[in-house]
């Protein structure tokens, strides 16, 4: 059963470059900021995994964190 995940994300090539006054070649500025990203998958670990493949830290990608997201009705 898949369950819905939220990770949250962040560049930092982006602050990186913002902090001397310049801006990414690829990646808007907001990219400095965190985005909290939806993910369906099984299990955390997944998450995690499909997070990291999905903004990997070779191009600068942190995915700070992922959790679980508790449906309410």
């Amino acid at each position: 059963m898949s369950k819905k995940f939220e990770a949250a994300v962040f560049n930092q090539k982006v602050r990186d470059c913002l902090s001397i006054g310049e801006q990414h070649v690829d990646l808007d500025d907001d990219w400095a900021e965190i985005h909290y990203i939806e993910i369906n998958a099984g299990s955390l670990q997944e998450a995690r995994q499909v997070a990291s493949r999905k903004f990997p830290a070779m191009k600068g990608f942190v995915v700070r964190d992922v959790e679980e997201v508790k449906e309410f009705f």
